[in-house]
């Protein structure tokens, strides 16, 4: 990859010199995203809960389309004739010409104006952006080092990245604008989101930095086919290496496998890639018809990069576990999705990617609901499918809620506890709230708030207002519920706070959501902050920063600051000013909803 994407994807794991890319064409894939909110979250508070209706999405299957025709390499060595290259030149010639009649102009799409969301469907408007200049928004979105802290954040973000919305002034190019969003997507983990927006793309208005995500949408998403289309239209300055073996990879996918493995023989002798890079090329041209048989052997491989968790996927080479641990996260929301691993193997990965923001409620249920019917009768019993087949339809509420607090308190990380608080949302719905489940309030309010049910977990207040005073019931539904439905006063936050233990930021966060969504004044805020030696009063570049976005009516960048503001892996490591500044932003940016959201889920996960 060029310089301005060099950084490593992969968390720990540096891409692949010089093999860190496959190719995804400009095709139709239009359709907006699964969204991850309840219907009418955000909206005027109704009059009960609404009931959830979400529609997960399924991985897509890998798509071998035929590219177009290979031009036979030369063998090294040799240079090309005068009439070889004029043929060339004509060759490229018609393709061009070829290519502008089967897209008429009316037909062409405006790099300038890309996204699949719009207010109708779950985004935001096309003013998001403001008076922002696209160079600042650029250099913020490529230092992001995703992911973040805060599943809500990523939510919000990815609905900001995906809107539909002109690129902002400041000279830079419509499609390098789509190609710095499709890269923090990825990074994100949200490979078929960013897929979403590389396809809405004219391949003839590609740049070199959006061949250049193109080709990482690609890896991430396994499928290598997708850079068939583009082949034609490499730029000069990308690695030639592995758009040669791309090109052997699509001829074989269109049946010439002579080519293929000429290409593959000319680049094993010039020798640039070697080992399993070069072999798992091979694999792909094998499927596709050139008849070669590999048998991949990770032995010696010591780390993961995109190309290997590309191409391996591909063709359905099972990737040995301890290579995960080389990279980030964000790559275990890329496995989930994977077109050609079983049910079972995707619920390791399905963890990480509901953590992260990637996967809703809905669908991780239906997910782990496949992996128990795929599951042997005699031993689905130990299956988290079954048990979660108990949290919803047990016929008593007390058998319900110890299968569900099984699931809650037994997990030892923070990330599978919390994607089972977000796999359990709907099934704590269904409680009724009581005193009878005081104990359990805590749980069934942070489940039903990962995935934004803030109606039925406002419903909890009376009894929230009846328990101890540091418990975590009161205190998310102080930040989370739409309206006050407990008391809130500077005595019971003061209260909340003197409970905690001594490294707990949960007081520091409670005060500073509810300084920032207006709950609480300032005054108050600050002599709680004096009382308690909380670490709210901090001032940098940053808080002034979204602080002024937040006057200038900017939500999109408000949205990429606070994602700044959230560059770690742990909410003990955000610091409680951060939080503060976050939610009063994004309240004064008309996103309170999920400025909610994020203040609860900084509780439940501090």
């Amino acid at each position: 990859m060029t310089g301005w994407a060099s950084k490593r994807l992969l968390g720990g794991a540096a891409v692949a010199v010089a093999l860190a890319a496959f190719a995804i064409p400009a095709i139709g894939q239009e359709q907006a995203p699964e969204s991850l909110l309840p219907p009418g979250f955000g909206d005027p508070p109704p009059a009960s809960a609404p009931a959830p209706s979400e529609s997960p999405s399924a991985p897509g299957q890998p798509s071998f389309a035929p590219g177009g025709e290979i031009v036979q390499p030369l063998p090294p060595g040799e240079a090309a004739t005068d009439d070889q290259a004029t043929e060339e030149t004509d060759e490229e010639e018609e393709v061009a010409q070829a290519e502008a009649f089967d897209l008429p102009e009316a037909a062409r799409r405006n790099p300038d104006l890309v996204g699949v969301l719009t207010p109708d469907n779950g985004g935001y408007g096309t003013d998001q952006w403001g008076s922002v200049n696209a160079r600042f928004a650029s250099a913020l979105m490529r230092d992001i080092q995703a992911p973040i802290a805060s599943r809500w954040a990523q939510i919000l973000l990815r609905r900001v990245l995906l809107t539909q919305a002109p690129t902002p002034g400041g000279g830079v190019d419509g499609a390098d604008w789509v190609a710095e969003r499709a890269w923090l997507l990825l990074r994100m983990g949200e490979a078929d989101a960013a897929r979403l927006l590389v396809s809405s793309v004219d391949v003839d208005r590609y740049t070199p930095k959006m061949f250049d995500i193109a080709q990482q949408v690609a890896l991430a998403t396994a499928d290598p086919a997708a850079m068939c289309p583009l082949t034609t239209r490499v730029p000069a300055t990308a690695d030639q290496t592995s758009w040669d073996l791309a090109r052997a990879m699509c001829a074989a996918l269109s049946g010439d496998a002579g080519t293929a493995s000429a290409i593959v023989d000319a680049t094993r002798r010039r020798g640039k890639v070697r080992g399993i890079d070069l072999l798992l090329a091979e694999k792909v041209v094998g499927v596709g018809g050139g008849r070669r048989a590999i048998n991949i052997q990770w032995d010696g491989v010591s780390n993961l990069t995109a190309w290997r968790f590309g191409l391996a996927n591909a063709v359905n080479v099972a990737i040995p576990a301890p290579l995960f641990g080389t990279v980030g996260p964000q790559v275990q929301a890329w496995q989930y999705r994977a077109p050609m691993i079983e049910p079972e193997q995707r619920l390791g990965p399905a963890m990480w990617a509901a953590s992260l923001g990637v996967l809703s409620n809905a669908a991780y249920v239906d997910l782990v609901g496949g992996a128990f019917e795929a599951a042997d009768p005699d031993d689905n019993e130990d299956t988290l499918g079954y048990r979660l087949q108990r949290a919803y339809a047990d016929d008593e509420v007390g058998s319900r809620l110890d299968v569900m607090r099984d699931l809650w308190t037994t997990p030892k990380s923070d990330v599978e506890r919390y994607a089972h608080l977000v796999l359990t949302a709907r099934a704590a719905a269904l409680i009724r709230p009581s005193e009878d489940y005081g104990e359990d309030a805590r749980f069934l309010i942070a489940a039903m708030l990962t995935a934004g049910l803030d109606d039925g977990a406002a419903k909890w207040g009376a009894v929230a207002d009846q328990l101890d005073d540091g418990d975590d019931a009161w205190a998310l539904l102080a930040v989370g519920a739409p309206r006050r439905g407990v008391t809130i006063s500077a005595g019971r936050a003061g209260a909340y706070v003197g409970e905690q233990d001594e490294d707990s930021r949960k007081g520091a966060f409670l005060v500073a959501a509810l300084a920032g969504l207006g709950r609480l004044s300032m005054e108050d805020a600050q002599s709680l902050a004096t009382e308690n030696k909380l670490p709210l009063g901090l001032s940098n570049s940053w808080t002034r920063a979204i602080d002024r976005a937040a006057t200038n009516g900017q939500p999109a960048t408000v949205v990429l600051l606070a994602a700044a503001g959230l560059q770690t892996r742990s909410w003990q490591a955000v610091h409680p000013a951060y939080l503060m500044h976050i939610v009063a932003a994004l309240r004064r940016v008309g996103r309170e909803p999920e400025a909610r959201m994020i203040a609860a889920e900084a509780i439940t996960r501090a």
